[in-house]
């Protein structure tokens, strides 16, 4: 007898309750229905029994009308419904009607046509743990290991297979029978299933036949040979005799046809041994995989692989490493960007030379390639050429020259990779200082960005430190800017094109006098206002339209385009070029000439600034930037702290940020790396038989098993397990109820507690759940009887798609005294989305990028009794279990002013970003908001519901 416990789960399927018919309906559909109709009939009856209601009553309309047809799809269903149907009666035998099914089952065993028999043997795979019904099967079973088709045959192994592991007394010398059959079999999916059998029933036999056919493996079937892969797997777990067989037979298989069998064999030959020429056979096999595998998630799986492999032997793989640049040949960028990661892992000073020339000869070809995603591609190879100059140093000069070729890229990303790259290495490597500075001279000209320009103009005011390379900075400046004044430049060019007219204005814009004539024709303004326009005006406004819109230097294009910002940076520049150049000169004359210059370039920025010229006028920022320089300048000889500000401060400044950043990443490398527990040679050793009683109890059995087997999971303690009871009833009402719910990967586990709280019998209780949001119900609970004061725990699951909050309600139904119907609603489950968002970080261009392209925002206003910034800060980061990226240092010192922004990642993949701008009052309290972004609406109103529940919290964050 099946009992209970034993019985098989069925996935619910949706079953519209509407359009569900009754009993009766349904058994006049069997009886006079069409063969269509006696389809759709039994799909229905299927459903309803795997959800729970197995209607009884209508197996025996189904034998009587369904059983005879010779209909094949109404077969294959009825092999559906012999699987989910109640086979047993309340008192645990087979039922009578079971019988007939039995015979049909044997007639369809012995039926002409393949394929029924084929199906047939497969139905039997599905009730291999009803013994009552196989036993008569058997001999049929045997005797289709016999037949002509191979369809038929391969399926009456796996049936052999499926009864042999149940009940072993039916086929005694199944073994023995398909050692046989394997022996004489010619197809190959027949002898595959039969090698399958014996490798997990009679393993002997299996290694036996293995060295029966040794030299013919390399030419056998692909199924075949991944079975023989997974047998001497096996096998060689109990000491193997053979192993060194086995593994000449994998070195074998490496070169076989199939990229399946290739993968098995390469991971295998890694577990068998740790031989050098091994693993690089199997780094080697993986890499040919990669290259010519078509499929791009295998060949991230074998990266990964790959990777794994790399990371336990170390630099026995770095000779292969030119060998993995070649997949970055392939068109996805998934794919460039792991075997990036792996190549520049496997980096050494042996090969470091040769992986530089290689990434330098693909950024030379992105330059002339057009295809999809060649930006994205450039900038990987720049990174990657970054980090690989920065951490050798011997190829920095190489490389740096290259790169500095795309500082004029139109793809401006690319271009911010090359300056930083830049100026990190200007600053790492005094003696390529004075080579790069004359190369970003000459490349001035070529600069389009105005980040890029900001980039460039600090490094040369910061490292240009000989007379004449200063003196050629300021002649390329001049040369990228044009003619100085700008402003008198441009309104000669206006003058120009009036033709001589009476010009519009004064130098700064204003005008001088309004159009004498009346006329004119209305134009709508940007507020919706009509205004009186002048053929007069609008041929001067086309003019100076023009005049902007003609071809000018690149810098100069960005300060009349309103980059204003650029314009504050180049002031900063000429000040420091200045300042160094009259500390290195004694000839004031030409100091004196450079000063002069300076100023006239920082004035005329300011003075465009607030002309008609620019598309927006200067910002007051800049505008006191530029200004402070011009001071600084005029009073050359007076300020001597200024000077040190200039010229030693703000490089200090970038060194020590340099040398944080290098801590940091040091830091988390450290704390990722796995570090193995070093004993020591004079530890005690504690033998737990040979302790005493008193510390026997003492000893956590738990932990001691997690430390033996590897296990850093933290185990969740009793108080938290508490934590996660919710209490579903009220203690009066007749059933209480209460569920312990348990977050496991993408499913929630609900253990429920039911108690019987009267002196009646419970019948027919039923536990019906319902959700709301990405939540999915995957089994209905059976229905129970419980005991008078009785318990019952029942379990349920369901499936997490997205990381949303949702909703679990329901109802208790039962019958009670003289068959009366009583229902207990249950209190609603609340799933709290931060079991699935995780802490994680990444740099501030993807924030940003991210937060560009976000299109859900949520914000969330600061309403809380704490009255630190910082300590807002964290109880924000604990209660939505978002990292922190902005930098402890932007952060530090005692400021009334916070501005953070914070990161996390859900289980799902789904990226949630958040920024936080608080400020202290006077009054003592805090006042800002929390601006949440991601790609879901779910994600955002959840993390924005869950500070608002963490802000009334009034407790002090410990």
């Amino acid at each position: 007898m099946a009992s209970s416990s034993e019985t098989s789960c069925y996935t619910v399927v949706f079953e519209d309750s509407s359009e569900s018919p009754s009993t009766q309906e349904l058994r006049a559909s069997l009886e006079k229905g069409s063969d269509e109709v006696k389809i759709d009939t039994l799909r229905r009856i299927i459903i309803a029994t795997s959800n729970g209601n197995p209607q009884p009553t209508l197996l025996m309309p189904i034998i009587q009308y369904v059983l005879p047809s010779k209909n094949k799809q109404l077969k294959k269903l009825l092999h559906f419904y012999w699987e989910v149907c109640p086979k047993y009666d309340d008192n645990g035998k087979l039922k009578q009607e079971m019988i007939l099914v039995v015979n049909a089952i044997r007639n369809d065993l012995q039926h002409p046509n393949e394929y029924i028999r084929g199906a047939t043997l497969r139905f039997l795979q599905k009730i291999s743990k009803d013994a009552e019904l196989l036993e008569p099967l058997v001999p049929i079973c045997r005797s289709c290991l016999e037949h002509r088709h191979s369809y038929v045959r391969k399926n009456a192994v796996f049936a052999v297979y499926a009864i042999y592991r149940e009940f072993e007394n039916l086929i005694p010398d199944a073994p023995e029978l398909l050692q046989t059959f394997l022996a004489a079999e010619s197809d190959a999916t027949c002898k595959r299933n039969a090698f399958v059998f014996l490798a997990h029933c009679a393993m002997p036999k299996a290694v036996e036949w293995i060295l029966s056919i040794y030299e013919q493996i390399s030419g056998l079937d692909e199924l075949l040979q991944m079975s023989v892969i997974e047998v001497i797997r096996l096998d060689c777990k109990n000491d193997s005799a053979h192993r060194a067989r086995y593994i000449r037979c994998i070195f074998e298989l490496l070169n076989a046809s199939s990229h399946a069998v290739k993968y098995e064999a390469a991971t295998t030959l890694t577990t068998l041994t740790q031989n050098p020429a091994a693993v690089k056979a199997a780094a080697s096999c993986f890499i040919n995989l990669v290259i010519k595998e078509s499929d791009n998630n295998v060949k991230l799986i074998v990266l990964d692989r790959l990777d794994t492999l790399r990371s336990k032997h170390g630099h026995i793989l770095d000779g292969l490493i030119m060998d993995v640049l070649q997949v970055l040949s392939s068109a996805d960028m998934e794919v460039r960007r792991k075997a990036m990661s792996i190549v520049l892992s496997m980096t050494s000073s042996r090969n470091v030379e040769e992986v530089a020339i290689f990434l330098k000869k693909q950024l030379q070809k992105t330059q002339e390639a057009d295809y999809d995603k060649v930006s994205e591609y450039r900038q990987l190879l720049i990174q990657s050429i970054h980090v690989t100059a920065i951490k050798f140093s011997e190829v920095a000069a190489s490389v740096v020259h290259a790169l500095m070729e795309f500082l004029g890229d139109s793809n401006n990303p690319s271009a911010l990779d090359v300056v930083a790259f830049v100026r990190e290495v200007v600053e790492k490597f005094p003696h390529l200082r004075q080579t790069i500075c004359e190369r970003l001279i000459q490349t001035l000209g070529e600069v389009k960005s105005g980040k890029v320009f900001r980039g460039v103009l600090w490094i040369l005011g910061e490292y240009v430190e000989s007379v004449s390379d200063i003196q050629n900075t300021l002649q390329e400046i001049r040369k990228v800017l044009g003619e100085i004044p700008i402003l008198a430049s441009e309104q000669r060019l206006l003058d120009e094109a009036n033709g001589g007219e009476e010009p519009d204005g004064d130098a700064s814009g204003k005008k001088d006098e309004k159009p004498k004539d009346g006329g004119g024709k209305p134009r709508v303004l940007a507020d919706g206002t009509y205004a009186t326009e002048s053929a007069y005006t609008s041929t001067t406004t086309a003019r100076l339209e023009a005049v902007k819109a003609a071809a000018k230097p690149p810098l100069r294009t960005l300060i009349l385009g309103g980059d204003f910002f650029t314009g504050a940076v180049l002031a900063t520049a000429l000040a420091k070029l200045v300042l160094r150049f009259d500390e290195l000169t004694s000839d004031s004359t030409a100091s004196n000439i450079l000063r002069a210059e300076a100023m006239l370039i920082m004035t005329s920025i300011i003075r465009v600034g607030q002309s008609k010229f620019v598309a927006v006028p200067i910002d007051e920022d800049s505008h006191e930037r530029i200004l402070n320089c011009i001071q600084t300048l005029s009073e050359l000889e007076a300020t001597p702290a200024v000077h040190e500000i200039f010229l030693k401060d703000t490089k200090a400044a970038y060194t020590k940020m340099l040398g944080a950043q290098e801590a940091k990443a040091a830091e988390r490398k450290d704390a990722e790396s796995t570090k193995a527990v070093i004993v020591q040679v004079d530890d005690l050793l504690t033998f737990r038989q040979f302790s005493k009683k008193s510390a026997d109890d003492a000893i956590d059995y738990d932990e001691d098993v997690g430390r033996a087997t590897g296990s850093t999971e933290i185990r969740e303690d009793f108080i938290s397990n508490l934590s996660r009871i919710s209490q579903l009833t009220g203690f009066s009402d007749p059933i209480y109820a209460e569920a312990y719910v348990k977050m496991h990967g993408f499913d929630i586990m609900l253990d429920v507690l039911l108690v019987n709280q009267t002196s009646n019998t419970l019948q027919n209780l039923c536990l019906d759940f319902a959700t709301l949001g990405d939540l999915k119900l995957v089994e209905r609970p059976g229905v129970y009887t419980i005991a008078p004061h009785g318990f019952q725990s029942i379990k349920a699951t369901i499936k997490v798609s997205s990381t949303e909050t949702g909703v679990i309600f329901g109802s208790i139904l039962w019958e009670g005294p003289a068959m009366s119907e009583a229902c207990v609603i249950l209190n609603d489950i609340h799933i709290d989305i931060m079991d699935y968002i995780k802490p994680a970080y990444c740099n501030e261009a993807q924030f940003r990028s991210m937060w560009t392209e976000f299109e859900w925002e949520n914000r969330v206003n600061v309403t809380t009794s704490v009255s630190e910034p910082r300590d807002y800060l964290k109880h924000v980061m604990k209660s939505t279990n978002m990292s922190c990226l902005t930098p402890e240092g932007a952060m530090s010192g005692d400021c009334d002013f916070l501005s953070a922004n914070m990161y996390a990642r859900s289980l799902f993949g789904e990226d949630a970003l958040a920024n936080l701008s608080i400020e202290k009052t006077e009054a003592g309290n805090i006042t800002g908001h929390v601006r949440i972004r991601s790609k879901t609406q779910g994600i955002a109103l959840s993390l924005g519901d869950r500070i608002t529940m963490a802000q009334k919290d009034n407790k002090p964050l410990v």
